[in-house]
């Protein structure tokens, strides 16, 4: 199955056999996971948070961590150029290339 490249924004966006896919894959890392590894070494996980979320947040930056990547971004809306006046898209795809994942909260 092919996920890159591909906007995911909703549960919704898979289709059945893909959940399935991801839970045997998911599954099947966890050994893995659990000691520590560096399988994302070298790769970027951006957190885009414009409204509260501390567990959420922290457990995509652990699971990153803990799979040997780095973790850029922010917590604080405050902070965003959102807030300087610039748009939520265009933001987007300035981190994009900054990042091999994304991960966003916007209300």
């Amino acid at each position: 199955m092919q996920f890159k490249g591909r906007d995911i924004v909703s549960i919704k966006d898979f289709t059945r056999e893909e959940i399935d896919y991801i839970l045997k894959t998911a599954a099947s890392m966890e050994p893995t996971a659990k000691k520590g590894s560096n399988m994302l070494s070298g790769k970027i996980l951006a957190t885009l948070f414009f409204e509260p979320s501390t567990r959420t947040r922290l457990s995509f930056e652990a699971a990153m961590n803990k799979l040997g990547g780095t973790t850029i971004g922010f917590a604080e809306p405050k902070v965003a150029a959102i807030k300087k006046g610039e748009n939520l898209a265009d933001t987007i795809r300035v981190v994009e290339n900054y990042a091999d994942v994304l991960v966003l909260r916007h209300p």
